[in-house]
């Protein structure tokens, strides 16, 4: 690698990781608003909001850093261009192919951090997500035990303490179910313990008393109890572990995957090597829109007031390639046969880059143009 290419190489490195961490901190503020919403309001603390959080990075890595890397290229490109640096080395005999090297070597640097996002990290994240998530739906202590407040864990419940003391005794509490339609009932104690049994967690109630209304025929009956035990098994709603999904799934395992292990995926050996393409095309797109904005760039040559036109031209060319890279997606999720088509939009940005980069090669031809375009007579 020649010193130019090692300098090029540590500027596109350095601010690919300054762009891939300002969108993360921007995606990850944008996704955390809506996690911390939904954790507060089950009760759950800090500390699994912060591991939540962490889950799901690797989720927003994967779609970012091609973008960062295009960001990144761009603005080196432009920079070595303002400063001249292009036009000294384009002056030395170095081809646009030749200056695209660092570019592609950069590219390929990035396409391996997605492919090691993609087809494992990001599969892991979201299976320990999944477990984490199914642990939250069950913590009837963080979903019930808030102290003053009425709450509502499941459509038809509310329940309420008053006071949980150090030895985890509940004090004052009231319990409704108004889910039968034919029935209410509602359960007040002045103590109550929550302990675990075979079926699942119960509230052990002391001193107390439990109303039932009976809607139909108008009638109230009242019972009082010194000790009463109620399952809180209904309140947790659908607690069943659910199964394992294609996106939990690492891309090696799912290319090794068993008639058993396709059945609790629910899906067929096309759609999974429709997920495994998928997965692979985000490495390719990171490597190929690199070479499309630097190619975008290179075609503008030195410019005092910069190369803002080539930049519009980078930006849209990259608007189409994600946009056709989008239709075919949903082509293929439509028919999983077509997964081919996923390549489609890398192979046309290479075409494009490709195309560029020639153009770049010939400023003959764009002299002659504005030449002739000169004398021609008025």
């Amino acid at each position: 690698m020649g010193r130019f290419d090692k300098y090029m190489l540590q500027q596109l490195l350095m601010l690919f990781g300054f762009f891939s961490l300002l969108l993360a901190l921007v995606f990850w503020v944008n996704k955390a608003v809506g996690l911390l919403d939904w954790l507060m309001g089950d009760g759950q603390s800090a500390s699994t909001f912060l591991r939540l959080t962490l889950l799901s990075l690797p989720t927003i890595l994967v779609n970012l850093l091609p973008i960062a890397a295009f960001a990144a290229v761009v603005y080196v490109t432009n920079r070595l261009s303002s400063e001249s640096e292009l036009v000294v080395v384009q002056a030395a005999g170095y081809s646009p192919y030749r200056l695209a090297r660092p570019v592609l070597i950069f590219g390929i640097i990035v396409g391996l951090m997605v492919a090691v996002l993609a087809h494992f990290l990001v599969p892991m994240s979201q299976r320990e997500l999944d477990l984490r998530r199914a642990e939250i739906a069950q913590d009837i202590t963080a979903r019930l035990l808030t102290e003053g407040s009425f709450v509502h864990p499941v459509k038809g419940i509310t329940f309420y303490v008053r006071n949980i003391t150090a030895a985890g005794e509940l004090e004052d509490v009231y319990l409704s179910n108004s889910r039968e339609k034919n029935q209410r009932q509602s359960f007040m104690a002045s103590r109550a313990l929550i302990v675990k049994d075979d079926t699942g967690p119960m509230l052990l109630m002391f001193d107390g008393m439990s109303q039932t209304y009976e809607i139909a025929e108008q009638r109230l009956s009242v019972t009082r109890f010194d000790t009463f035990t109620y399952s809180l098994a209904g309140l947790l709603g659908d607690t069943q572990t659910q199964p394992r999904s294609i996106r939990s799934t690492d891309s090696l395992t799912l290319l090794m995957a068993s008639p058993a292990l396709e059945a609790e995926l629910n899906r067929s050996p096309m759609q999974i090597v429709a997920e495994v393409t998928q997965r692979m095309n985000k490495a390719v797109q990171g490597v190929v829109i690199c070479l499309v904005g630097f190619a975008a760039l290179l075609i503008g040559g030195f410019s005092r007031f910069g190369l803002w036109r080539q930049i519009l031209l980078a930006i849209v060319l990259l608007v189409i390639v994600k946009s056709l890279d989008n239709s075919f997606g949903g082509a293929i999720d439509r028919n999983p046969g077509l997964w081919p088509l996923r390549y489609l939009a890398s192979m046309l940005a290479v075409i494009m880059a490709l195309g560029l980069m020639w153009k770049a090669g010939h400023p003959r031809l764009r002299r002659r143009k504005d030449r002739a375009a000169g004398e021609m007579p008025t």
